[in-house]
């Protein structure tokens, strides 16, 4: 009995005869369609780096980021819709808010990823509500150190891991996205990049563009 094609798909809560709820599915294709986001967690911080593709020339540079501000620690880097990433980004931001105000201290990575990942697997089970077509990675330095998590379509969320520094991160990140990019197949893209440790005091803050250039001799747009 195939699942394609037989209604299965019509509702994010109807589970297809073989265990696939194809909503889901078809979200996490909307995250591959997009550009590539990396996230790095380095002995002594984070970089988030995302390519941004350029859908039309009219477009202002630097506009429609996806790479967001979550609290003062915390950065958040998006693939996929970028209008259900900025909606993440907002529930990221009120749920930072929420634990200052009730616990007056920063709070901890861990807690802000399984509040935003229960919050993207509710929209998995209601038929009145479509799953998040979005990867999110919440990046960021708590009193446990730097840490990576990310977030899928699904509301499964899981860590990552490196050994590097952030300055070498920066670069290694910067030369994975262009390394991935297909000029020939895909549209021109500009380089976003944020970073968190010791070289910003533990805050989440963009890269340089004149740091980028320094080093790597590439604009951040091709």
């Amino acid at each position: 009995m195939t699942s394609i094609g037989t209604g299965y798909d019509l509702s994010a809560s109807t589970y297809s005869p073989d265990g696939r709820i194809f909503q889901v599915e078809y979200a996490s294709k909307a995250v591959d369609n997009s550009g590539t986001s990396i996230g790095l967690r380095v002995k002594d911080g984070v970089v988030l780096a995302v390519e941004k593709l350029v859908h039309s020339k009219l477009l202002v540079p630097g506009a429609n980021r996806r790479i967001q501000t979550v609290d003062q620690h915390i950065g958040l880097a998006s693939s996929g819709l970028l209008a259900d990433g900025r909606h993440l980004a907002n529930r990221a931001r009120d749920e930072a808010a929420n634990y200052r105000d009730n616990y007056r201290e920063p709070g901890p990575l861990k807690a802000l990823a399984d509040r935003i990942g229960l919050y993207v697997q509710a929209y998995t089970l209601y038929s009145s509500v479509r799953p998040f077509g979005c990867s999110t990675i919440l990046g960021g330095i708590d009193k446990n150190g730097p840490s990576i998590y990310v977030i899928e379509p699904s509301g499964v969320f899981y860590l990552k891991l490196s050994e590097l520094t952030t300055r070498e991160a920066v670069f290694e990140a910067a030369r994975i996205i262009h390394l991935v990019h297909d000029d020939a197949k895909e549209k021109e893209f500009e380089l976003e990049m944020s970073w968190i440790g010791d070289e910003t005091n533990g805050r989440h803050v963009p890269v340089p563009r004149t740091f980028l250039r320094k080093r790597t001799g590439k604009q951040g747009k091709h």
